[in-house]
């Protein structure tokens, strides 16, 4: 079956409000479709009510629901347990979860952590936070011209002293698509435990935890269709069992005493409070609505839309692509000479066009290119190839005005 954006896109109620705008900044966040939106709010309307507490109705059906969820994006993910799956506010609180309760416990002075030159700040700051307090390093695997990992200078840094590996599966600024697979087995070589930022691919990719071996593995909810405010950490059970909780209050002990606490085992231990429940809820849609589509269809479509992209703003006179990996995904990141990515982005704003400008919490990318930011464009499962020439007419204009 052919692949038809246009009717995928009239399942978002987004575009019908904005019927002219081509979005093209899917890499900051993603459009929700109508399951989602109706997910959430038949929650508040027909199910709200606390979970894990009540035995009334809807207390009861909405914990059922809740928990039905963690067992679906278990399976959307390749796991094989739900009490693998930690919900989080995102990738980000799932980073630092692993970072303060896993890491830190176990870091030294002069042990390594080592992650990526493309790591988005979220799995960059974390990190260095941790390695500040423990007198440990940062190390960083470098990468190319073309914005692909060194994997020789990668192996040459694994050592007795690493103590964690963190690396993105896709990179938001440059479109690489990093062998997960292949960095993990090195990894594990040297009995480094690894975490996988999957915010970027999450919506696109297979993700499979088991295949991988991964440790631990984030994302957002808003980059695959859901609520901003709510994402997963996978974790292994070993090193979930062994993590102690970042957050403390209700619904996240087993018995409490005035003297001393027994927390619930994970993943109750790290669920605190009340959660997100709604944001759950609407995540239980999303990843409902993406296991509904045709995957490899999916990425054939992005594809396209990659290299119709890539070849069409390729002859604008000056353009330089910031970031050609040989294997990447539909981000297209780019610099007109002597004009400011915020102008372009002004300019783009102005003709109804949306992307983004600037450096894309990946400052230390755009310092080993020598530049301020790019101006980026980030293709989703409802763009179109006339969106693209849309992008590359306006384009055309801003370079002839600047000229």
């Amino acid at each position: 079956m052919m692949f038809d954006a246009a009717q995928i896109r009239k399942q978002f109620p987004f575009f019908k409000e904005h019927s002219s705008l081509a979005y093209l900044d899917n890499a900051a966040t993603t459009q929700k479709p109508r399951v989602v939106i109706d997910a959430i709010t038949s929650f508040y309307t027909r199910g709200n009510a606390n979970i894990h507490r009540g035995l009334y109705e809807p207390a009861t059906s909405t914990s059922k629901a809740y928990e039905q969820v963690r067992a679906s994006v278990a399976q959307f993910i390749g796991g094989q347990n739900p009490k693998e799956i930690v919900f989080t506010t995102g990738s980000t609180g799932g980073i630092n979860l692993v970072a303060h309760s896993f890491l830190r416990p176990r870091l030294e002075k002069g042990d390594e952590v080592l992650i990526s030159a493309m790591e988005h700040h979220s799995n960059l700051l974390p990190w260095q936070e941790a390695c500040h307090a423990a007198g440990a390093h940062l190390r960083v695997i470098p990468m190319n011209e073309k914005g692909e990992l060194d994997l020789k200078a990668f192996r040459q840094l694994l050592g007795k002293r690493t103590k964690m590996l963190a690396l993105v599966h896709v990179s938001n600024t440059l479109g690489t698509i990093n062998p997960v697979g292949e960095i993990v087995e090195q990894a594990h070589k040297h009995g480094i435990p690894v975490l996988v930022d999957a915010a970027q691919s999450i919506a696109t990719y297979p993700i499979d935890v088991s295949g991988w071996g991964v440790d631990f593995l984030t994302f957002s909810g808003h980059k695959i269709f859901g609520p901003t405010g709510v994402g997963v950490l996978y974790g292994k059970s070993s090193f979930l069992a062994d993590m102690q909780a970042l957050h403390f209050g209700g619904d996240m002990v087993r018995d409490v005493r005035w003297e001393q606490t027994t927390y619930a085992d994970p993943p109750q231990r790290f669920e605190a409070g009340t959660t997100n429940i709604a944001g759950v809820m609407g995540l239980g849609a999303a990843i409902d609505f993406m296991k509904g589509m045709d995957r490899q269809s999916v990425i054939s479509h992005l594809e396209e839309l990659r290299d119709y992209a890539t070849a069409s703003i390729s002859v604008i006179d000056g353009l330089k692509i910031i970031g050609q990996a040989s294997s990447k995904t539909a981000i297209l990141s780019f610099i007109l000479p002597d004009i400011h990515p915020h102008d372009v982005a002004t300019f783009l704003a102005a003709e109804n066009i949306a992307v983004r400008a600037g450096h894309h919490c990946t400052q230390p990318i755009m310092d080993s290119w020598g530049i301020p930011g790019t101006t980026r464009a980030s293709f989703g499962l409802y763009n179109t190839l006339e969106e693209v020439d849309r992008l590359v007419s306006c384009l055309t204009e801003i370079q002839r005005f600047f000229s």
